[in-house]
């Protein structure tokens, strides 16, 4: 009986670390041979789960144990992100699941599995959030693994690895706030039309909406928030009461992120300008164009 306890528990060692992709054998992985574009690719939209009781063990890796949370409440952590892409496509995660490079997920050591966490470019401001679903990464001091899409959307690709803050999202209170209403008639830009970026300012690469447009393109800005939740909600409201494409462009500036909600791209600045006359009518009080 003491044999087959031992050979259970060797089993189940391993089988957790096959499941555990993310964070052990980083070596050889790489990015997609042919990139698509992620900017399209929607952050991971938290929902209350059942917490598996499996993944709520403690467990072994490399001789030290880790002990998951009981809850993510609470959960704030500032480190270093990395990711992982290509090596694990399609094996399976510690809960179960199929590792898919191009779905908004990470791999954290002790979060529940599964939850849900903004993480934070701390040299960009750019915000994502993603679903938790695997163990990990598990050397180097690393705190997160994030799928290619979320290392892709944060800048984080070329470096590898790139400074973070995590935060757990709680799905019921994440939920709640979606569930407000937001005033489309009560958006007015924060902003004027855009001018050229000073110093410290950017746009990350692969923000921008792309489109088969000739020279520059017109937009009608509707919009602007500090909040990139409150952004996408105001941005899904309007684009079902339109047909034209509504998107957000994000600025991120020194002192914190701005999530522009964007119509577009139209045909010229007369079209426009009746696109800003037919908002008028759905309650957006205030809009302006812009070329770039």
């Amino acid at each position: 009986m003491i044999k087959i306890i031992k050979i259970g528990a060797v089993i189940c060692s391993l089988v957790l670390l096959s499941a555990c992709t993310s964070g052990l054998f980083e070596k050889g992985d790489s990015a997609p041979s042919n990139p698509p574009d992620v900017s399209g690719i929607p952050n991971a939209v938290p929902k209350i789960e059942k917490i598996r009781p499996q993944n709520q063990k403690s467990y072994v890796v490399f001789g030290k144990r880790y002990y998951p949370m009981k809850s993510a409440a609470g959960y704030r952590e500032k480190g270093i992100a990395s990711w992982y892409g290509n090596k694990f496509h399609g094996r399976k995660t510690a809960i179960g699941e199929r590792y898919d490079m191009y779905q908004m997920t990470a791999a954290h050591k002790t979060l529940p599995l599964p939850s849900y966490a903004e993480v934070t470019n701390l040299n960009n401001g750019s915000k994502i959030i993603v679903r938790v679903n695997d163990r990990g990464p598990f050397h180097g001091g690393r705190i997160i693994d994030l799928s290619y899409s979320a290392a892709k959307k944060l800048d984080i690709i070329g470096k590898g690895t790139g400074q973070v803050e995590v935060r757990a999202i709680d799905a019921k209170t994440y939920a709640n706030q979606m569930a407000k209403p937001v005033s489309v008639a009560a958006v007015k830009p924060t902003v004027p039309a855009v001018k050229p970026l000073p110093t410290g300012y950017h746009t990350h690469e692969g923000d921008t909406h792309n489109h088969d447009v000739v020279g520059p393109a017109v937009y009608l800005q509707v919009g602007t928030f500090s909040s990139i939740e409150r952004a996408e909600s105001f941005k899904s409201q309007l684009a079902e009461q339109i047909e034209e494409t509504v998107f957000l462009m994000p600025l991120y500036r020194p002192q914190g992120a701005l999530y522009r909600v964007r119509v577009g791209p139209l045909a010229n600045v007369e079209a426009s300008e009746l696109m800003a006359v037919k908002l008028k009518s759905l309650g957006v009080a205030e809009s302006h164009a812009v070329i770039e």
